[in-house]
């Protein structure tokens, strides 16, 4: 009866130590999920940006000697509308009034 009362409780240690590990490890996991989401959007948007600065170099006239707002480079479309490609790869339409003239440091 005492044998078997040992047996128990070590099983019973050993099975709590096994969940105890595997919420650690379940907990890492979800991080590293998170890591690797994040790593996958910044990419993303980088390759948003470059696709379309780079269809705007070609498909659009730029605008020389004036910047948007964040000293973006600024481009005109076929509808003489003024455009700057944000951080996302997004054109952001802006006035005459909103560009500058000197590139903001």
């Amino acid at each position: 009866m005492k044998n078997m009362f040992k047996v128990a409780l070590l099983a019973t240690g050993l099975f709590a130590a096994v969940q105890a590990n595997a919420q650690t490890v379940g907990q890492d996991l979800k991080s590293a999920g998170k890591s690797v989401g994040k790593a996958g959007k910044k990419v993303g948007h980088i390759t948003a940006r470059t696709a379309s600065k780079g269809a705007a170099a070609v498909s659009d006239k730029r605008y020389e000697g004036h910047y948007g707002p964040g000293g973006e480079k600024i481009y005109i479309n076929d509808k003489s509308k003024y455009f700057y490609v944000n951080s996302k790869g997004k054109r952001v339409y802006v006035t005459k009034a909103q560009m500058t003239t000197t590139k903001p440091m």
